[in-house]
């Protein structure tokens, strides 16, 4: 982004899809649940740094191209701007995994209404693009993983948890957690004759 950007006298909207909606780690106005169309949550980026190492990563969400993904937005005081985009950088660029650019999103409501709000967008040229891999690859990395900031597996956990808040079902995210928790395992164990 360019320094008019960081300095502009606006509020500053920021969209949210993975750790940032259950731990945004800023100060904020507003927390609303919202939309964007044309980029979509996938568990699609290797991590080396947050919840994985380069000899073991992990995985964590990217937004990747189609479809659509919902998500928190939260909107930062203005005076709060050029704080706010110097610690989301810190955090989400630690690699350059991650593109960061302006997106409009629906601001999920009555009335709805839309908004241009900064995200991260997966670069698809990065060596930590991983793509989609299919659930017994995510299953195996995540059950694996820590990095700095936590155990791989609480990453998953805590954003379906999230999502679930927002009434909202990821078919690939639940599908991974409900592996995660065991819940597959215990439901194909044959019961005891009482």
């Amino acid at each position: 982004m360019t320094p008019a950007f960081d300095h502009a006298p606006q509020d500053l909207w920021v969209f949210a899809y993975g750790s940032l909606m259950w731990r945004p780690g800023f100060a904020f106005l507003e927390r609303l649940p919202a939309r964007m169309v044309g980029l979509h949550r996938s568990l699609c980026v290797y991590s080396f740094v947050h919840r994985g190492t380069p000899e073991r990563p992990g995985l964590v969400l990217g937004l990747d191209r189609g479809g659509a993904c919902r998500g928190i937005a939260f909107r930062v005081a203005a005076k709060k701007r050029t704080a706010t985009l110097a610690y989301l950088r810190a955090r989400e660029q630690v690699t350059r995994v991650y593109l960061e650019t302006v997106r409009g999103v629906m601001l999920i409501g009555k009335p709805e209404r839309r908004v241009e709000a900064v995200t991260y967008v997966v670069d698809r040229s990065h060596p930590q693009y991983a793509g989609r891999l299919s659930v017994a690859e995510q299953l195996r990395l995540v059950r694996g993983a820590h990095g700095q900031s936590g155990a791989n597996r609480d990453y998953v956990l805590a954003t379906v948890t999230a999502l679930e808040a927002l009434g909202c079902r990821d078919a690939d995210l639940h599908r991974l957690a409900e592996q995660l928790r065991g819940t597959h395992e215990a439901q194909r164990q044959p019961q005891a004759n009482a």
